[in-house]
């Protein structure tokens, strides 16, 4: 009987001196319920961690994003050490879980996917190490598979037969262009330009003249522009075509045709990294690429086109191809806090040259927008704000690594392969996004716990 006072003393002692709270969950910061150790260390509630697996597609751990190894297994000794210590609280959580019914669906998902392995070998391990595993009725299942399904075949045709690229101004001589083909590239030139393509096509203009015409010549009849902006702004564009030979390009489907390798770095940068590429495009493809890029933000319907202090702005960028100080600044603000806002205001210009085109890329900036504050929200809730310098220096590296292998592999690309590649990015990624944000949607309205 002593013996037994005596457990129990020492039972009691034990009680006293641990408490739920060192058995809390880093996910809910409740009592661990089922609780599950990673190869890291940290310990989660089972349906914690499926929750996470579940929003994140990510087989990382929640507090410090380290890989796991294998399908995580409940922590027997420590189960077993809660259910002594904190047997009613214990239950109490156990069946406030239990009842709620898209927990307890998410968790069968996740027990579903420990079967995987043992079902489909190891290329099924390394498949969910690459990309995660899904689960069951996800939207992945059906309907984007059915649209790549057809995304390939209109590629394959699209391969096949030709794409019209042929036909652009940037593979035609400038001395071959017909008078229409000089409309068509005035009108490309900005809205300034478009009231004067008229002119020059009632005028005769072709290729051979247009490269004839000089800036005095312009203020003159049948030409009459009476604007010194516009006539210099035409003779700088006039200017990179006799140096080119060519139309220089001036919207996606021209750039893709003449660069298509930096069509794609382009594209998948500014969908990943954004800022980093913005600063790229800053200091080693300025004329090229940026400033047409700023004239395309500064020509967006929400910047007010027909405004006559945007209209002198757009003058001065082919001109001088300089900014104010006070530009530099809210442009550089304006990439910082919404760099796919950005974008999208950019592309809003192409609608009248690819309507659908210009509405996919600005609906996936929006929903980029939205992913990239969901993440900083889960950051914050998480406690792991200053990490994010950490992370972010980790993906630059990241950049640096991916983009040196893509150029030693790129002689070995095929065309084609480089289109499915550029047209996946394009229209199939905001499918994707759209996917991603609805579940973080689900995540943020589901109950607490």
């Amino acid at each position: 009987m002593e013996t037994s006072r005596d457990d129990d003393v020492k039972e009691t002692n034990v009680k006293d001196r641990l408490s739920a709270a060192e058995f809390s969950c880093h996910c809910c910061y409740e009592l661990l319920l089922e609780p599950t150790t990673l190869t890291c260390g940290h310990s989660f509630c089972r349906h914690c961690l499926a929750l996470w697996w579940e929003a994140s597609r990510r087989t990382e751990c929640p507090e410090c994003r380290q890989t796991w190894e294998g399908f995580p297994n409940v922590n027997i000794l420590l189960r077993s050490a809660i259910e002594k210590l904190c047997h009613n609280e214990l239950e109490a959580r156990r069946a406030d879980v239990g009842s709620n019914n898209h927990t307890i669906k998410v968790l069968a998902a996740f027990e579903s996917q420990g079967q995987l392995p043992t079902r489909s070998g190891p290329s099924s391990r390394v498949r969910a190490r690459l990309f995660g595993a899904r689960p069951p009725g996800s939207f992945f299942s059906g309907v984007l598979t059915g649209l790549t399904c057809v995304a390939v075949v209109l590629l394959v045709f699209h391969w096949r037969w030709g794409d019209g690229e042929d036909e652009l101004l940037v593979h035609k001589p400038v001395d071959a262009w017909s008078t229409q083909d000089v409309e068509v590239w005035l009108s490309q030139l900005g809205d300034w330009a478009t009231p004067y393509a008229m002119t020059f096509q009632s005028a005769g203009v072709n290729g051979r003249l247009l490269l004839t015409l000089t800036e005095e010549e312009l203020a003159l009849p049948p030409y009459l522009m009476a604007q010194p902006g516009h006539r210099r702004a035409l003779i700088l564009a006039l200017g990179s075509v006799r140096e080119l030979g060519v139309k220089p390009p001036q919207n996606l489907w021209e750039y893709k045709a003449m660069n298509i390798g930096k069509s794609l770095f382009l594209l998948y940068g500014l969908k990943g990294w954004p800022r980093l590429t913005l600063i790229y495009l800053y200091l080693f493809d300025y004329e090229d690429v940026f400033m047409p890029f700023l004239r395309s933000f500064y020509a967006s319907p929400f910047n007010g086109l027909h405004n006559p202090e945007t209209t002198t702005l757009l003058e001065g960028f082919y001109a001088d191809k300089v900014l104010p100080l006070k530009q530099w600044i809210l442009l550089a603000l304006h990439a910082i806090a919404v760099p796919y806002i950005f974008f999208g205001r950019a592309a809003l210009t192409w609608l009248d040259v690819h309507f659908w085109t210009a509405c996919f890329v600005t609906i996936n900036t929006v929903l980029l927008t939205l992913l990239e504050a969901f993440s900083l929200h889960r950051a914050y809730t998480q406690g792991r704000l200053l990490q994010l310098p950490r992370q972010a220096w980790g993906e630059f590296w990241r950049l640096v690594l991916q983009v040196s292998i893509a150029i030693l592999l790129w002689p070995l690309v095929p065309r084609f392969v480089c289109d499915c590649l550029f047209h996946w990015a394009l229209y199939f990624n905001p499918i994707i996004n759209l996917d991603l944000v609805t579940k973080e949607l689900q995540r943020l309205m589901r109950p607490q716990h």
